[in-house]
């Protein structure tokens, strides 16, 4: 497989990297907190935008693809936030098998 090439400078958003850790309420339930793990830059490029219209409002859905130096541990179920903007982690792969990157399909919450 080729090895593909990223210019490092394009990684220049700071997000941080968010994990949900179940916090238990009086009533046997539990709450979601979401904690910060690691903070990482990445490059944000939009893939697509859709809008479907029910149950009397419009619900709209941004995709958007992040690349972000390789660690261990991203997977999805996981969130980047980047200021007020939140994007949930869908799928995280290794575009070239190299070490070097991920590449997670993201969606963007609050859109």
């Amino acid at each position: 497989m080729r090895a593909l090439f990223i210019d490092p400078g394009r990684l220049r958003n700071e997000l941080s990297l968010e994990a949900c850790v179940p916090v238990a309420d009086e009533i046997g339930g539990y709450q979601e907190t979401w904690t910060e793990i690691a903070t990482v830059f990445g490059m944000i490029e939009p893939v697509s935008a859709t809008s479907v219209f029910g149950a009397g409002q419009p619900l709209e859905t941004t995709t958007h693809r992040i690349t972000i130096r390789h660690r261990s541990g991203v997977e999805s179920g996981m969130r980047l936030r980047r200021q007020d903007r939140v994007f949930e982690i869908i799928t995280v792969h290794d575009p070239d098998d190299s070490g070097r990157y991920l590449m997670c399909r993201v969606r963007e919450t609050g859109a």
